[in-house]
């Protein structure tokens, strides 16, 4: 699959729900068992939700098929917190996740932010310790009664490091990714509302 990085319009925010939603509640089926991915995503989520994510001052990156439409993404907020990566089972296992994840270092670097850090799943911990993430710690919280884990992971750049290009870029398409975010209190599982 042929796709093109580029920013998110706010005609993307459909599609980045539908990536979303997707992406937890079927590729994460690879690491998650359905009750779990039914906690993480019980319904699918607004245009609405995604514009309001993607609006809120963080970059987000598009991954987007021949028809201009996204098929994958990323996010990086000002802080070096990478929030979400996600990619739909129609695009997963082609790449686009790890072309995604370059594109936003890149763009970190370019932005001076000296770390990244992540909260990723089991998917997404893989692409990002191939990235150059070290696992800081494992989370196991419970998420609408259901216990599910994730883990915290951080990286530092060499800011004299070179920049990867990435600016409308034609790529061939990763493995899909899906991180989440979590509030714990440490010595306890940590809890994510609904």
């Amino acid at each position: 699959m042929e796709v093109t990085i580029r920013a998110y319009d706010p005609r993307d925010a459909a599609d980045l729900a539908d990536v979303f939603f997707r992406s937890v509640r079927q590729v994460a089926l690879s690491d998650y068992t359905a009750a779990q991915v039914r906690a993480w995503a019980p319904d699918p989520r607004t245009a609405e939700w995604a514009h309001g994510e993607a609006s809120d001052g963080r970059l987000v990156l598009v991954a987007a098929n021949a028809d201009d439409r996204p098929v994958a993404y990323i996010d990086l907020e000002p802080d070096g917190h990478i929030d979400r990566v996600f990619c739909a089972p129609e695009a997963a296992g082609q790449g686009i996740a790890s072309r995604l994840y370059d594109a936003v270092e890149a763009a970190a670097r370019e932005q001076g932010i000296t770390s990244l850090f992540t909260e990723a799943s089991e998917l997404a911990r893989r692409l990002f310790e191939r990235k150059g993430f070290a696992v800081v710690d494992r989370q196991d919280m419970v998420i609408r009664g259901v216990a599910i884990h994730n883990y915290r992971m951080a990286k530092d750049l060499d800011l004299a490091a070179p920049l990867p290009a990435w600016s409308g870029s034609r790529l061939r398409t990763g493995p899909p990714t899906c991180p989440f975010r979590t509030i714990a209190t440490p010595g306890e599982p940590a809890t994510v509302a609904p």
